[in-house]
């Protein structure tokens, strides 16, 4: 028999922080793994596409002189 709700959570509340911590980050990680691994593969798909389009000649560049002058302006 699965222990119920009640008995894990009276057991996680006698672990240190730390292991609390790690349990949490467990538990938050086991939720959304599958969200992360198609979040992954959209952010691959999407730098292969800027990458292509870069080699290709069709993205638009700019040098990191106009970048951080740009980032001084709109910080002013």
């Amino acid at each position: 028999m699965s222990p119920t709700f009640a008995e894990v959570e009276s057991q996680a509340k006698n672990l240190s922080p730390n292991e609390r911590a790690r349990l949490a980050e467990l538990l938050l990680e086991s939720i959304h793994e599958g969200q992360e691994l198609q979040f992954n593969a959209d952010w691959n798909r999407a730098v292969e596409t800027r990458v292509a389009a870069f080699d290709r000649g069709e993205a638009e560049v700019f040098s990191a002189e106009d970048v951080f002058a740009e980032a001084k302006r709109i910080a002013r």
